[in-house]
């Protein structure tokens, strides 16, 4: 009597587990890309770039989950600043490492909306054309991000400018629209605002991302 008792309860466990499962993607999957900028002090240098993007994680019910998700965002520094600021060849990205919390709006047809929001790391690397810059030189804005310091907007000592990476912490906003190819896929069109900690100047960027989410 026991063991039959234990193979109904087994039974209905699984029972319940895989209605659960139909009613909802346990797991939660995307990929996208698109086009942004840097805003704020980096945003002074850079213009309009590319990214791309790609994360998964849990969904708890059909309206709130969390992911892991990795970011690349390319900084394309402007001809003015490369011309002006003596930094010729500049080239730059942020990459993010982040944990988000999301929520599904769900509107007519296929049709919803959702937002997103979270924390996590972020490294920002720029690159260009070595060069010895001597003591006394007038300094450039632009330098900055390369680590190079200036005292009364002029160098205090001989610094040299090639490459400089920064790391800090910092969180993600937005939000998005998606549309429903099948059961399994949706299209997204999202928007986020990313901003880091990092030491130097602060590192915000705000891309637009198109992708697919499943």
């Amino acid at each position: 009597m026991r063991k039959g008792i234990l193979f109904l309860l087994a039974f209905c466990g699984l029972g319940i587990a895989a209605t659960s499962a139909q009613t909802f993607n346990r797991f939660n999957f995307n990929v996208g890309g698109g086009f942004g900028g840097a805003v704020g002090d980096v945003g002074k240098f850079t213009g309009i770039s590319y990214n791309g993007v790609a994360g998964g994680g849990v969904n708890f019910s059909r309206v709130i989950g969390v992911k892991a998700e990795y970011m690349y965002f390319n900084l394309g520094f402007k001809d003015s600043v490369k011309a002006n600021q003596n930094v010729p060849g500049a080239t730059g990205h942020v990459q993010s490492a982040s944990l988000n919390l999301f929520y599904n709006f769900p509107l007519q047809d296929k049709f919803a909306v959702y937002a997103i929001g979270g924390g996590g790391w972020y490294q920002r690397s720029v690159d260009a054309r070595r060069e010895l810059l001597v003591k006394g030189t007038v300094c450039q804005p632009a330098w900055a991000l390369w680590g190079i310091t200036c005292t009364n907007g002029l160098l205090a000592t001989d610094q040299t400018l090639s490459s400089n990476t920064i790391s800090g912490g910092g969180y993600n906003l937005g939000g998005g629209i998606t549309y429903r190819l099948n059961r399994q896929a949706k299209i997204y069109v999202e928007g986020r605002y990313h901003h880091a900690n990092t030491s130097d100047k602060h590192t915000s960027v705000f891309p637009v991302t198109v992708g697919l989410r499943w």
